[in-house]
């Protein structure tokens, strides 16, 4: 049991980093993607489109500094903890990446046809990153609070 607590938290430490990866490439995607077929639309505007694109890719920076601030000689006093913050963390930030993502591609789309509302076509990415902030900044709070420190 020792062994399988110890593997859990291990999983725990790189959660954060694996699951938001995945999350921003799928979000940078979608919304890469979008841009390419925008820019086939459009006479200029292109760096604001790829700009809009790489947004989700702040939640794998998130994810990055949670598994730091995680990263610990895991025992069996602290695995459930580095498993419950690092992977629900990492499971917010990957949903929080895709769901950016296909934001951001509304947004692209929503601005080559009437580019003065770009500005505020791009809020609702900006709200989705807010959530990611809270997750980032909930889940280094609560890491401190896991005993056995580094």
């Amino acid at each position: 049991m020792e062994q399988v607590m110890i593997l859990l938290g291990w999983i725990g430490i790189f959660s954060p980093l694996a699951m938001s990866a995945v999350g921003s490439m799928i979000g940078c995607t979608r919304a890469g993607q979008t841009a390419c077929g925008a820019m086939l639309d459009t006479e200029s505007g292109y760096g604001k489109y790829i700009g809009v694109s790489v947004l989700p890719s702040s939640m794998m920076i998130f994810g990055i500094v949670i598994m730091i601030t995680l990263n610990r000689t895991v025992t069996q006093e602290c695995a459930t903890a580095l498993f419950s913050i690092g992977f629900l963390s990492g499971l917010a930030l990957l949903c929080g990446g895709i769901f950016q993502g296909n934001c951001c591609a509304s947004a692209i789309n929503a601005s080559k046809s009437k580019p003065e509302i770009f500005g505020m076509s791009i809020a609702p990415a900006a709200i989705v990153e807010g959530f990611g902030v809270f997750v980032f900044v909930f889940a280094l709070i609560l890491a401190g609070s896991i005993p056995g420190g580094k």
